[in-house]
């Protein structure tokens, strides 16, 4: 963009050229008479849109966009499905949106699916994938696993959605949809039912009647001039004031939103259509309305929508074509990645502080207990940074100290360890075979999990906590320093200073110290300190292979490291070496007592 901005073909300037501070802008590159392709079939409509942005005003950035899009589609065109893809993505499989087609006009399943979720496939990656962008394990194993239950998570792109359920609807459930929520299926095929089958038909009737008075399909004559027999049923049907307020205050959008099979209503003038349209995208639009509560979201789009859909009842679909039917472009620098992370981990962070919670949020509606526990594993996985860094720490100070990190237990104990480990090992084999994914994407994924769960994820808890608490929103400036490479990956060696470094890196030289303390304590004590030492070593070992992949990053191709990291580790690692020390918690009160002589009688 010009530093004086873009101009009009007239001379003035492009109403754009402030981006926080623009009018509503509609371009229509191809409207209902477009022209036709090579083949003469006429091309779909393109159109451009810029939402409305005045200071003062919040617009909830990718959330926002989503829900200005909803509007002004369902004014200008009004889709029965929405295909939502990132910028960054390409399609690359011609028939992508048919396979969705497949699931959504399916005659079982049409009705009740919300949305078509494809994975995240990426060009670009490394061939090792240092730092596990491709998110195999993720794509593969856990959203694969979650299309038995009730579907996958949206993962914010790649994904066709029922424009029904994004209104707030429930789906049309049939009866085997009713029955209660709480149903735990064993292997045999029996169920455990609730207490009496009176309750199971009164949760059937409720929900059955739930999902009557929240469908109506009606045109925009219903809603403007009634219907015959609408006195009869107005209390199954929204008022045109309680419309307004949930949808906002547009009778054009109000009609499409009716309308099941889409379109545009038949009453509709089209020659309001671009000022209707430019109205719902206006600042002020959401104001006093649902949108952001019950419509759409506000908040996490990408983890609350998906949320609110399925514990109305809706379900999710998987869909895996052997050619991915979009690719994009992902960060393969190591500070570009800790800060994609950081941003994916501070929504959950705040999803986890907010109402819409599934710890606490939703347990009237329909969501099935395994999904519920799968979005709660989606939100609090950031909490597990805390005690991942002491893990981290704890092989460095038991070196640092003499102690050893797991006391000695019986035999009976060790059974039930080993039979844990063995169980865990296992469980992971058979994730691999059923899911295909190889032992190397398993490890990546493994090492970026340690390596984000001490920097992104704990940096995200924090500022999460100060934002949602204290309303101070933190923000880490991303520095770049230019590679001298020119090779296909030379963005991978670029270093680009941010304080998520200074975690991991000081856990790296904690441990590092460590085994070179663990080491020379060994060779001044004799042969008999070596065999209780290759224990403690194994555990530091095992922390700095997980890390070896954020050293590679850190160190480059030649040692560019920025002497303020260094610095800060080095400090941290002191400071928290000597403190421990100091506390030296595996020593009792008592023992400490007899070193020094106070022991007295008890001696």
């Amino acid at each position: 963009m010009p530093e004086e901005g873009w101009t009009m073909q007239d001379g003035t300037p492009w109403p754009g050229n402030n981006p926080r501070d623009h009018p509503g802008m509609i371009q229509v590159f191809l409207g209902h008479s477009g022209g036709l392709d090579t083949d003469g079939n006429e091309l779909p409509r393109l159109i451009y849109v810029s939402r409305e942005k005045r200071p003062g005003f919040q617009h909830h950035k990718k959330a926002g966009a989503m829900n200005a899009l909803i509007r002004v589609s369902a004014v200008l065109t009004n889709g029965a499905y929405l295909l939502n893809v990132d910028c960054d993505h390409y399609f690359n499989n011609s028939k992508a949106l048919k396979e969705a087609m497949c699931f959504m006009m399916d005659p079982a399943y049409g009705r009740k699916t919300c949305y078509v979720q494809f994975p995240q496939r990426f060009d670009g990656i490394d061939l090792h994938d240092r730092y596990a962008n491709r998110n195999i394990v993720f794509f593969d194993i856990n959203l694969k696993g979650l299309d038995g239950i009730q579907g996958p998570v949206y993962v914010g792109t790649g994904c066709c959605f029922n424009r029904q359920a994004l209104y707030g609807y429930d789906p049309v459930l049939t009866e085997a949809d009713l029955e209660p929520n709480i149903i735990v299926k064993s292997c045999c095929g029996s169920r455990k039912k609730g207490k009496s089958g009176n309750k199971k038909y009164i949760d059937k009737k409720r929900a059955a009647k739930r999902t009557e008075s929240t469908i109506p399909i009606f045109n925009m004559e219903d809603i403007e001039e009634g219907v015959e027999g609408y006195e009869e049923e107005r209390s199954l049907l929204m008022s045109q004031k309680r419309l307004e307020k949930r949808f906002g205050q547009s009778p054009v959008f109000i009609a499409a939103t009716f309308m099941e099979q889409g379109g545009i209503p038949p009453s509709t003038n089209p020659a309001t259509l671009l000022k209707e349209a430019i109205h719902v995208i206006s600042c002020g639009y959401e104001d006093k309305t649902e949108w952001g509560k019950e419509v759409s979201c506000e908040v996490s789009w990408p983890l609350v929508v998906p949320y609110l859909m399925h514990a109305r009842g809706w379900i999710s679909i998987y869909c895996m074509p052997p050619r991915p039917a979009f690719k994009g472009s992902a960060p393969i620098n190591l500070s570009d990645r800790l800060n994609q992370v950081l941003r994916w981990a501070l929504g959950s962070i705040e999803i986890l502080l907010s109402r819409h919670c599934p710890i606490w949020y939703g347990y009237k509606g329909r969501l099935r207990l395994l999904e519920r526990l799968a979005y709660i594993n989606t939100i609090v996985y950031p909490l597990t940074s805390i005690p991942l860094l002491a893990y981290c720490m704890l092989p460095a100070f038991c070196l640092l100290t003499g102690k050893f990190i797991i006391p000695e237990i019986s035999n009976f104990a060790s059974m039930w360890f080993i039979l844990l480990f063995v169980s865990i090992f296992a469980t992971g084999i058979l994730e691999l075979r059923w899911s295909g994914v190889s032992i190397e994407d398993w490890w990546r994924n493994e090492q970026f999990w340690v390596i984000g769960g001490t920097s992104a994820h704990l940096f995200a808890v924090f500022q999460g906590l100060l934002k949602v608490l204290a309303g101070i929103d933190t923000n880490f400036t991303v520095t770049s320093k230019a590679s001298d490479d020119d090779g296909e990956f030379a963005e991978l060696y670029v270093f680009k200073w941010t304080s998520l470094l200074i975690p991991p890196t000081t856990v790296l030289i904690i441990n590092l110290v460590g085994i070179v303390a663990g080491v020379s304590y060994a060779i001044n004590s004799g042969y008999q300190s070596w065999g209780p030492l290759f224990g403690k070593l194994f555990f530091a070992i095992w922390v700095i292979a997980h890390l070896y992949p954020f050293l590679k990053g850190l160190v480059g191709r030649q040692n560019r490291t920025p002497t303020i990291v260094i610095v800060w580790s080095i400090l941290l690692a002191s400071i928290f070496s000597l403190l421990w020390v100091r506390i030296d918690p595996f020593t009792s009160e008592a023992t400490k007592a007899a070193a020094n002589g106070q022991c007295g009688i008890n001696c």
